[in-house]
């Protein structure tokens, strides 16, 4: 009898977990991203570029200052769908790390607008100029060279 009454339970939470995930899918979020070799104003200008004329698409905020672009996307596999989407970047000091969301959409899909923005940036603006490290100035530690340093004993 206890068997029996566990074996039902279980399958009605099984058929509960199921249904659940047919009626309530949860949203997709994913993200791709790539370090970009070239400037901070390259590669955001390039990423407005890219979205505004390049894809057609709307721009709801932009902010140069803070280096990120929100839109709109809407392509032929979401439909008449309107996903908002996001590139943001942040300079690291050795590259500029560029980060693509677009909710609701695959991750495929993000990766190709990476694989686009850094095909863009090839093509307008060449090699990248090799970018100089924050650590070129040494260290103000104690093997610094400096009149302080020295020992008086």
């Amino acid at each position: 009898m206890l068997r029996r009454w566990i074996w039902k339970a279980g399958l009605a939470s099984l058929a509960v977990a199921v249904a659940c995930a047919v009626l309530f899918p949860g949203r997709v979020e994913a993200k791709a991203n790539f370090d970009s070799p070239y400037t901070l104003a390259q590669t955001y200008n390039a990423a407005l570029r890219l979205v505004r004329v390049d894809m057609g698409l709307t721009v709801t905020e932009k902010d140069p200052g803070v280096a990120y672009v929100l839109f709109d996307y809407k392509s032929t596999e979401s439909g008449a769908r309107v996903v908002p989407g996001s590139i943001q970047m942040l300079d690291t000091g050795r590259s500029i790390k560029v980060v693509v969301q677009l909710g609701q959409m695959r991750a495929t899909t993000e990766q190709v607008v990476i694989d686009s923005l850094a095909k863009k940036l090839r093509d307008e603006y060449g090699d990248p100029a090799p970018r100089s490290s924050r650590r070129d100035t040494p260290d103000a530690g104690p093997d610094a060279s400096s009149p302080w340093t020295e020992s008086i004993w």
